[in-house]
């Protein structure tokens, strides 16, 4: 079936099994590696996205159901500047490895935006197998203080 996508401003024409996940289209069909396929079923965050402003586990999410834009971490900055999220992951060593790097930033955004109280348990769905999830929740409160939204 042929779709439209809307990924980081750029319109995309695919063409796609009706089963293909929005983590396959988007990995596989348009080579941005951004979101990662970490348990394929729903459980780490890795793979998180916005869709139309949401977060969404994008191995949970058929590409041809997709009807709104699909933010990726690549879309939140420009050439020159990293988006105010991913500055204070960098300040604050939120990350180690990476891997989970992308979904973790992708929920902080969604986070800070949506002034989440309970930032802990707002992200528990984002898994982080080094275990940076102090630095995770000072990086939040740091783009927090800098009004950092999408």
């Amino acid at each position: 079936m042929d779709i439209s996508l809307e990924v980081n401003g750029r319109t995309e024409q695919l063409s796609v099994e009706p089963g293909v996940t929005l983590l396959d289209a988007l990995r596989e069909r348009l080579g941005i590696t951004g979101p990662k396929k970490g348990c394929d079923r729903g459980q780490c965050g890795a793979c998180t996205v916005h869709v139309d402003g949401k977060p969404v586990l994008s191995c949970l999410t058929l590409a041809a159901a997709v009807r709104g834009p699909v933010t990726t971490v690549e879309g939140l900055s420009t050439e020159d500047e990293l988006h105010p999220v991913q500055r204070a992951f960098v300040d604050q060593d939120a990350l180690q490895c990476g891997f989970c790097t992308s979904g973790q930033v992708m929920s902080a955004v969604a986070a800070v935006r949506d002034d989440v109280s309970d930032v802990r348990e707002f992200m528990s769905g984002n898994l982080c197998r080094c275990s940076a999830y102090p630095n995770i929740v000072r990086a939040v409160e740091q783009a927090r203080q800098a009004d950092a939204t999408v």
